[in-house]
This record gives structure tokens, C-alpha cells and sequence, in this order.
């Protein structure tokens, strides 16, 4: 067993740390700060081609798998960079396209989300469901050949960065059906969402009144949605992990670079041990996270069952990028909470990634359940 990065994976973690070392941590925190996209690394991101590195190659992509997509998304944030809509538009929605699109979806959509000229997001949240697909109200009715979609989806994020959308919704009683929705799209009603914590990426509740859309606008089987919508799930958990293993790397590498020059005393704080047990706890837990999420990504990659992998990654991840960056936050004291510093952008970012895509209890629900045999507890 090797657990050494193979050649390609190194040369694509240092071209990844290239292209994102362009732009770094001031540009992400500028960009988090004022809620504004980080277009021009997605740009730049896609023109090298690794936003679609996990697409086929006949539509634009690399034709690698989610341990190369997991890279991306961890080395674009070890280098201060996080991308929340990898997750969503790479991972989720490019994988949804590429296994069950129709072949006109695939040509339509993959090779412009490939070259980041354009992306596609995720609604399947909803105000009084959560992302509980059983409890799923939005509803897609036949008419004259066409679909009508009415409901509400919440917490959708990238809509304004978005031309599409993938909606998961209602087709029959116990049946989920998944569309493409352009976002100009009449009857589609966007609402920007305040959030508390500064991203880039913004948040918004969507109404749909009567949006009609052409039958061709069906993603795969008409009823088979429900199976269909975990093949981006998954993914979406993986690279939720990656993400967070790439901040836990940049707030372990800002904490000892200002442990090792600090000095108050005399010598430099990182010569106490309240400062370094905590950042070497911090180091080794980010580490484990790694491991347990490069078994995920292989396991998807060689269609072996990645439920439980991948939900275990993605809790393990968050919760060492939260300890990271809020001990890295302690370690700096005021300049912890300062704009100058940049450092609660990215303890925000890990925040929301313990809640999402997938939150902490729901992941021990499922452990509970699938691996240990628990009686059910919802």
C-alpha cells in the first residue's frame, strides 16, 4: 500500500498551487468581505482545465475521476482560496449531467462548465424539509407535454453566478424527478438570502410559479430522481471534505509561520505549549481527515459503495478545519479578529461546512444506522 502522492497528483497539486498562488489569500478575503465572486480565478481555474477535470473529455473535460476534483478543491484552498461552488457545480451537477444528462445536456452544458465559462447549481433545499429529499414539496406537473414546477427552494447557493439550475422535485407521491432550469427561466423568482458570515458566494430562496419547461429539460428517468440525486451527493461530500482539509492546511501553516515570529516574552509564543499542543492537534487532525477522504474519492472512483466513507470524510474534515482555524484565531489574539489578518473568512467558510451539505448530526445518524445497525432515530 502507497500512500505517497502518485507523479500525476503531485504535478496537479503544484499547477493547481500556481494558478491559485496568483491570486491568494488578500483577493479571497477582499472578495468574502465585500460578497463578490472570485470570477477570475474560476476563469483562469477553467482555462488550465481543472474546474472540469472530472468531466468526460469528449465534452470538454479531463477525464479523471473525484480524487482529481478533491485535489482541486483542497490545493485551491491550502493556498487561501476556497471555492464553495466546486461542490456544487463540479462536483454535484457535473456528475449529475455526465451520468444521467441526455446527450443534447451534456453537449449544452459540460463544456462551458469546463472552461468556467459558465457554472450550474444545485436547488434541492427547502424552507420545511431541509435537504430531507422525502419531504421534497416542490412539484413538477405534466402539462401539454411540457412540466410546470411550482415551489420554494432555500439556501441555494451561486444562483447569480449560475445559468442553470439542477431542481430536484416532486413527479409523483413517492417519486423525485431532477430538471434543468435556466436561471432566465419565467415564473423563476430570485431572492438574495442575508447571511452572517462573509463568503463570496451568495445565498438565495427561489420561487418557482408555474415555470414551464419542455420535456427535454428532464434530467434521466422521469420518478427515478431519489437514486439519481446520490450520485451527486456523494461527490458533494468529498469535495465539501477536500475543501475543508485545504483551510485546516492554511490555517496550520498561518498558525506556526505566526507562532515562529510572535514574540511577547521572549521567546516566541510557539515555544509554549499552550500554543503548540493545540496547533500540532490541529495538524494531525487535518492529516487524518486526509486520509479518510482520499479513501472516499478512490471508493467513488472505483464504483464501490462511498456512502459511508464519504459522509465519515466529510465529518472528520469539518470538524478539523474548525479546530484549526479557531485555534490558529486564539494564537493571534485581537489580530485573530482583524481585517488585516483575513483569518474569519475562512473560520466562517468551515462553520457553514459543518452544517452543510450535510450537517455533523445527520452524519452520526447515518454512521448509527448503516454501520453500527442502530435502531432508527428520525
Amino acid at each position: 500500500m502507497d500512500f505517497t502522492d502518485a507523479p500525476e497528483h503531485h504535478d496537479l497539486r503544484k499547477a493547481v498551487a500556481a494558478v491559485t498562488g496568483k491570486y491568494g489569500p488578500d483577493y479571497f478575503a477582499e472578495r468574502a468581505t465585500a460578497g463578490e465572486p472570485t470570477t477570475e480565478l474560476w476563469h483562469d481555474l477553467g482555462r488550465h482545465g481543472f474546474i472540469g477535470i472530472n468531466f468526460p473529455a469528449r465534452y470538454g473535460g479531463g477525464d479523471a475521476g473525484m480524487a482529481e476534483l478533491a485535489i482541486v478543491c483542497e490545493e485551491t484552498a491550502a493556498h487561501g482560496c476556497p471555492l464553495l461552488l466546486l461542490l456544487v457545480s463540479s462536483a454535484i451537477c457535473g456528475e449529475l449531467l455526465a451520468r444521467h444528462g441526455s446527450e443534447e445536456q451534456r453537449r449544452e452544458w459540460l463544456p462551458r462548465m469546463a472552461s468556467g465559462e459558465t457554472k450550474v447549481v444545485f436547488a434541492i433545499t427547502e424552507p420545511n424539509a431541509g435537504s430531507n429529499t422525502r419531504q421534497v414539496s416542490t412539484t413538477a406537473v405534466r402539462d401539454d407535454g411540457d412540466y410546470l414546477l411550482n415551489g420554494t427552494k432555500y439556501y441555494i447557493s451561486g444562483v447569480d453566478e449560475a445559468d442553470a439550475l439542477i431542481v430536484v422535485t416532486r413527479t409523483a407521491p413517492e417519486r423525485l424527478s431532477l430538471f434543468i432550469v435556466p436561471t432566465d427561466t419565467p415564473g423563476l423568482i430570485k431572492h438574495r438570502l442575508p447571511v452572517g458570515i462573509s463568503v463570496p458566494e451568495k445565498q438565495f430562496t427561489l420561487h418557482f410559479d408555474n415555470v414551464r419547461l419542455p420535456s427535454s429539460n428532464l434530467v434521466g428517468t422521469e420518478h427515478e430522481g431519489f437514486r439519481q440525486v446520490f450520485d451527486g451527493l456523494n461527490p458533494e461530500r468529498i469535495t465539501g471534505a477536500a475543501v475543508c482539509i485545504g483551510i485546516g492546511r492554511y490555517a496550520v501553516g498561518r498558525g506556526a509561520d505566526y507562532a515562529r515570529k510572535r514574540t511577547v516574552w521572549g521567546p516566541p509564543i510557539g515555544a509554549y505549549q499552550a500554543i503548540a499542543h493545540p496547533l500540532a492537534q490541529a495538524k494531525i487532525n487535518v492529516e487524518l481527515a486526509a486520509m479518510m477522504t482520499a479513501k472516499a474519492a478512490w471508493l467513488f472512483d472505483q464504483q464501490h459503495p462511498a456512502g459511508e466513507a464519504s459522509n465519515m470524510a466529510k465529518y472528520a474534515a469539518a470538524e478539523a478545519a474548525i479546530e484549526a482555524v479557531d485555534h490558529v484565531i486564539q494564537l493571534h489574539g485581537g489580530n485573530g479578529l482583524s481585517a488585516e489578518y483575513g483569518l474569519l473568512p475562512y473560520w466562517g467558510l468551515a462553520r457553514l461546512l459543518r452544517i452543510a451539505p450535510v450537517s455533523r448530526e445527520m452524519i452520526l445518524n447515518y454512521v448509527a444506522l448503516h454501520t453500527l445497525a442502530l435502531p432508527r432515530s428520525y
